[in-house]
């Protein structure tokens, strides 16, 4: 049995070991002087990695899900018209969430592994009027990097409010919050942050709150936007008991982030992102999404024909390394490979060496090495 595994997946990703220190800290009252402290420099440190001056972040135990149900709930009201523009299986979560409180969905979907092009977004909101739009920065289901910088000069001076789930993108693709002129950025800790996952993480603009505390109520209690401002101002108050330890973590992951940097951060998971793909192109693998939409956080792989899905992820775990499979109408005919937040040359180094390895065991011809070689000119 292999004691320790490397999680090459797309989230929850490896935890540097010092971030895995701050976690393991005594835990102590969430009013607590120090803890307070903590706190505040997490909301200032994270809306910095958002790049925002005047957005409002939230820190709310939780994970990614509820960072989605927060910007749907609080800015689009029941009745009201949400176009989601979806790039796979987590754009389309957001029109199950959305019809889950009576809002009526568009969606606007690209073929899985394509992006939607803004051209496209330009005449959809001609349909309208839409309330708020929503775009996946990275879906994890397909790999699918969207064009957002180009939606965001479609986006700009229109009434709809702009909301981004930067899920897996966040502290590894550029995200500049006020720039783009973003409503909402909403992400969670556990993926290019590499913080543990429990959190649920979002910025709002000054129109996302007033639009919010226009509104007399809102279906949710817990994922009130306005019973969580108080705190957001003055973490020393109460509303519901943070996840101590996990604030405290996270809060150590940013400022790891912002030792690196983030224009160092952003060119390393480029640079690792280019090393992924020649390393496993180079085996043969194709990869299922197209070659002008790729993200820098994971790829995604279509299994080579002869190779079944499960004695493939099995031989790689038997090697210490742990994959995903697919999602959707990919399931069980390829893998998702994560390298972002703390993974580095060498963990990607030793992932494509395993991959090799065990699709030889599998019956594919691949050469000893190739991978490795192929990638080494480009890891950072």
């Amino acid at each position: 049995m292999i004691e320790s595994t490397l999680t090459m997946i797309p989230g929850p990703t490896p935890v540097h070991a010092q971030i895995l220190d701050a976690l393991a800290r005594p835990t102590v009252s969430h009013v607590a002087p120090a803890f307070v402290e903590t706190f505040k420099g997490a909301i200032q440190d994270f809306a910095a990695l958002c790049q925002t001056a005047s957005g409002q972040p939230f820190i709310v135990s939780g994970a990614g899900t509820l960072s989605m149900e927060m910007a749907i709930v609080n800015l689009v009201a029941p009745g009201e018209r949400l176009l989601v523009v979806s790039h796979g299986y987590f754009g389309d979560r957001f029109r199950d969430l959305a019809a889950s409180f009576g809002i009526q969905v568009d969606v606007l979907a690209s073929a899985w592994g394509q992006a939607v092009p803004a051209s496209d977004l330009a005449r959809k909101l001609e349909e309208g009027p839409y309330k708020a739009v929503t775009v996946t920065h990275v879906d994890t289901s397909t790999g699918t990097l969207a064009p957002v910088d180009a939606y965001a000069k479609v986006m700009k001076g229109r009434p709809e409010l702009f909301i981004l789930d930067g899920v897996c993108a966040t502290a590894a693709h550029d995200e500049p919050f006020d720039a783009w002129g973003l409503d909402v950025l909403l992400t969670a800790a556990q993926k290019a942050i590499g913080a543990p996952p429990g959190l649920a993480l979002c910025v709002f603009s000054q129109r996302a709150l007033a639009c919010r505390q226009a509104r007399a109520s809102v279906p949710a209690y817990y994922a009130d936007a306005l019973r969580w401002l108080p705190i957001m101002q003055d973490p020393g108050k109460y509303y519901s008991t943070p996840c101590v330890n996990e604030v405290v973590a996270f809060a150590e992951a940013l400022r790891m982030v912002h030792r690196e940097g983030l224009p160092a951060r952003f060119k390393r998971h480029a640079a690792i992102g280019r090393a992924a793909r020649a390393g496993l192109e180079a085996m043969e693998l194709k990869y299922f999404t197209e070659s002008d939409c790729r993200a820098d956080t994971l790829s995604v792989l279509l299994l080579p024909a002869g190779v079944e899905d499960l004695p493939f992820r099995k031989g790689l775990a038997a090697r210490g390394i742990v994959v995903a499979g697919g999602l959707g109408p990919i399931a069980g005919k390829a893998f998702r490979l994560g390298h972002m937040g703390n993974i580095g040359a060498g963990e990607l180094v030793t992932a494509l060496g395993a991959i090799e390895a065990t699709l030889a065991d599998l019956g594919s011809a691949v050469k000893p090495g190739s991978a490795v070689a192929a990638a080494a000119p480009f890891l950072p």
